[in-house]
């Protein structure tokens, strides 16, 4: 699904190429049938904000927004696994199933990258990415709500993703706006150092660059990203998987 990739691009690192994309990105949004119209304005308003907007200023507010602690974090199994060696190897299963469906990343990325998956899942039938999406419901709801708290139009992409995904946004996130108003958001410096310093975990009991495709193990997505680094096409993908109906 196109909208897969358009959202991929909206919840990465702000770059000029996407910027500069704009009408392309409206369009695609437009002419989308699978979430209503009320969710196409809510992403609409995220590309326009983007690129009305300062280049750096963006790209700050992003760090400041998704990088800084687990909270906003877009790695999805930092959620469920934290730092611990289980999501070492859920890491390894999804990567074993990229491969499997000729997925080849062509970043350093950590395979669990929102970004990453839904440029996956865009490449896959309707059916599957449904599915993929599915999967990961409570996550989508959980960032949803967080983003709805912050008055975030970042909240709009994962509105549009439970949509996708076959659930109504306002009742999945309602179903954890318990949890979310209980939870205790500290993205300060010392709480981040704190936060590491407990988690000093390193994944496999070994070297993460061959089973994880990244240079700095599991910090690598934290840190923002030069514009060179993540291009608008970012991946490459063998679509004879998709013809063959492997995905």
């Amino acid at each position: 699904m196109k909208i897969l990739k358009v959202i991929s691009l909206l919840l990465d690192y702000p770059t000029q190429r996407v910027l500069d994309a704009r009408d392309e990105l409206t369009a695609a949004v437009a002419e989308t049938r699978v979430i209503s119209p009320e969710q196409r304005q809510a992403v609409q308003v995220l590309v326009d904000q983007l690129a009305e907007h300062d280049l750096m200023d963006s790209q700050e507010a992003y760090v400041n927004l998704f990088n800084r602690g687990r909270h906003f974090s877009l790695l999805l199994f930092e959620h469920v696994h934290g730092e611990s060696r289980d999501r070492g190897q859920a890491m390894v299963d999804l990567m074993a199933q990229y491969e499997n469906d000729g997925f080849n990343i062509g970043v350093k990325e950590l395979p669990d990258y929102i970004p990453l998956y839904l440029e996956y899942l865009s490449f896959c039938d309707e059916p599957t990415a449904r599915a993929g999406l599915a999967d990961v419901e409570h996550l989508l709801a959980l960032l949803a709500a967080r983003l709805v708290e912050q008055k975030s139009a970042y909240a709009g992409c994962f509105q549009a993703l439970l949509q996708i995904a076959g659930f109504e946004p306002a009742v999945a996130i309602e179903q954890v706006r318990e949890q979310v108003s209980q939870e205790v958001h500290d993205d300060s410096l010392e709480a981040l150092d704190a936060l590491w310093e407990e988690e000093a975990v390193t994944f496999m009991g070994g070297d993460q660059t061959a089973s994880c495709g990244v240079s700095n193990g599991s910090t690598a997505a934290q840190k923002p990203r030069e514009e060179s680094a993540v291009p608008l096409h970012w991946v490459d993908f063998d679509h004879s998987a998709t013809a063959a109906n492997k995905v």
